[in-house]
């Protein structure tokens, strides 16, 4: 199991044992206990650096505050029916009566801008766009710096990693009691539409369009031969 879907289980838990009128602060209190309890000892192999339980001092936290690539991580977009209020904890995305609302990542679409340049680049050399996606150099050369810019993660950008979570970097979008319709959804659609049949056609447009994802849309990966997306894709959409 990859470390996002293990951090996924970890957080559907944690929402479904979540009281009814729970607010952001305690679900983002809870999320981030519930993954730094996973980072024991145990779970690590390496020299004892300093006395266990002393919070962030343990050998596994150590580690992982200037490591966050090894951490466990996810995004979660929550529906508060108590509250009427949608949060937004890490890079994902809502509909609210058609209006988009999003929490990006600050790097992403620079480093995209990145990779989409270093892919024209290779195809001027004569690289097919196959070539490309099945060897994609140019997300390589993004890499380190993507690292550099994790390092940022909890601090200048939200994520649920078992470190505290920063919540002025959660947007919390509270609805009047007029009716509403939404839509919850992971970044995985790159055009977020009113209904799911119209998020995939828009995704499957973009995969036989641009697979490279280099034009209109841009992402710091394309799509991987054979998969009908390029990345992993949440959808739901309710009325209230």
């Amino acid at each position: 199991m990859s470390n996002g879907r293990y951090a996924m289980t970890i957080v559907s838990r944690i929402i479904r044992r979540l009281p009814p009128d729970a607010s952001c602060h305690q679900f983002c209190v809870a999320a981030t206990k519930a993954i730094r309890d996973v980072y024991t000892p145990s779970w690590y192999h390496f020299p004892l650096l300093s006395r266990r339980g002393q919070g962030w001092s343990d050998p596994p936290l150590l580690h992982l505050a200037t490591h966050p690539e090894e951490r466990l991580c996810a995004s979660a977009v929550i529906y508060s029916i108590r509250r009427r209020e949608i949060w937004l904890v890490g890079d994902c995305q809502c509909l609210v009566g058609g209006e988009l609302c999003e929490n990006p990542k600050p790097y992403e679409q620079r480093l995209a801008e990145m990779r989409a340049v270093r892919v024209k680049e290779l195809l001027a050399t004569g690289k097919t766009p196959d070539e490309i996606l099945a060897d994609d150099q140019a997300r390589a050369a993004i890499i380190p710096e993507m690292l550099r810019e994790m390092q940022q993660q909890n601090k200048s950008y939200a994520v649920i990693d078992g470190f505290p979570i920063p919540e002025t970097r959660v947007p919390v979008i509270t609805l009047d009691f007029r009716p509403w319709e939404i839509v919850l959804a992971s970044d995985g659609y790159p055009f977020l539409c009113p209904t799911l049949a119209e998020s995939e056609a828009r995704l499957d447009e973009q995969r036989r369009n641009d697979p490279l994802n280099i034009g209109e849309f841009k992402a710091t990966k394309g799509f991987t031969p054979g998969f009908n997306s390029f990345d992993d894709r949440s959808y739901i959409r309710f009325s209230v």
